[in-house]
């Protein structure tokens, strides 16, 4: 309830007042809150003193496992036609060139008829111009016939390379298109394998089922390494440029942070961060939600231990209220690491000051009076 309370007066005093320019990522100055002895016993203030800190500190997010967009494949049916068999199921893994579905297309028949055709006249080309230049070594004919007859056995060539790589493009491997070219049968079944080695994640096609050229039947993905789509809350996004390593403690695996997002979401005010993991016997599954551990480096500045509640968001700020004679002082502060009942800051506190842990309310509404001043 305190928290919700709190958020209201941050947006509040968001629409009446603005800070100095911020300067490594902070305000610019600590602002004096005055307030009587009374007052603060009024307001049922109640302070705890900030701890020096050093080493790393950590924060829990959640995360989601995905598939690295380089390690997945969609496989296609390379012709029009109909769904014979899937030769696999989901979750089955597969080596590179395996088997993945058998189709009948009559478009694949008329593509080996088309190659078959552009090969005999290939072969025709290629006879009458071994003629030609016999013919014209014995000056039996001119040079202007061989130009023409060489153009001809070119264009011969280039268009049985164009039916290859139809063929080829329609699912047909090497030793197909080489089996098609000694025998010279036609075939319509065509066996589609797949191009990656990796798990199936994902049937599309049915058995049965007539499909369009380029309709998916099967996705395939590697699972090693595999990503952590995590999401870091925007208040602490500071902290990722420090973390030393993430850890999942549900499958006891460590990782490291690859990416770190530019944009917020809008609706939940969260920076989306990209972990990297080589889940080796750990099982770690697409779409499978998880708690992650950022270990966050602390070395360096002046690094602080302080309850949770003492520390609060306003104008998109970190902030914790340091005791002193006149009152409290409202200083900013980063927040590194959090766990439910503490937390790490970075800061201009000192040693011996106490950070206020109840009566949050009362501070803050005086600090967004004393923005308007």
């Amino acid at each position: 309830m305190w928290r919700t309370l709190i958020l209201v007066l941050s947006v509040t005093a968001c629409a009446h007042g603005t800070l100095a320019a911020p300067q490594n990522g902070l305000p610019s100055r600590d602002i004096l809150l005055p307030l009587t002895e009374a007052q603060i016993r009024a307001a049922g203030i109640e302070t705890q003193p900030a701890e020096a800190e050093s080493g790393a500190g950590e924060i829990v997010v959640p995360g989601v496992v995905t598939v690295p967009p380089q390690q997945l494949r969609i496989v296609a049916a390379p012709a029009a036609g109909l769904v014979e068999t899937l030769l696999v199921a989901p979750d089955e893994d597969v080596k590179e060139g395996d088997p993945i579905a058998t189709l009948r297309s009559s478009e694949l028949v008329e593509a080996e008829r088309a190659y078959l055709l552009a090969m005999s006249e290939a072969d025709l080309a290629a006879e009458k111009l071994r003629r030609d230049e016999q013919l014209f070594k014995e000056r039996i004919i001119a040079e202007r016939r061989l130009i023409v007859t060489r153009a001809e056995a070119a264009q011969a060539r280039a268009k049985l390379d164009e039916r290859s790589q139809i063929l080829t493009l329609a699912g047909m491997s090497d030793a197909d298109v080489a089996t098609l070219r000694k025998q010279r049968k036609l075939a319509s079944s065509l066996l589609v394998r797949a191009p990656i080695g990796g798990t199936i994640l994902q049937r599309h096609g049915t058995t049965g089922e007539r499909v369009q050229a380029s309709a998916p039947l099967v996705t395939i993905a590697r699972l090693d390494p595999i990503w952590v789509n995590l999401q870091v809350p925007l208040g602490r996004a500071v902290a990722l440029e420090q973390v030393e390593r993430v850890h999942l403690p549900s499958a006891d695996l460590d990782g490291k942070l690859i990416r770190i997002g530019h944009t917020v979401d809008t609706a939940t005010q969260s920076v989306t961060a990209v972990a990297e993991f080589r889940p080796g016997r750990s099982v770690l599954r697409p779409g499978q939600a998880l708690q992650a551990i950022l270990r966050v480096k602390t070395g360096g500045g002046s690094h602080w231990r302080v309850p949770a509640d003492a520390v609060v968001s306003h104008l998109n700020h970190s902030w914790v209220f340091v005791r002193s004679p006149e009152g409290f002082r409202a200083i900013p502060v980063i927040l590194v690491s959090e766990t439910p009942q503490f937390a790490s800051v970075q800061g201009e506190l000192a040693f011996g000051e106490r950070v206020a842990t109840r009566g949050l309310l009362t501070l803050l509404a005086e600090l967004a009076e004393a923005e308007n001043r």
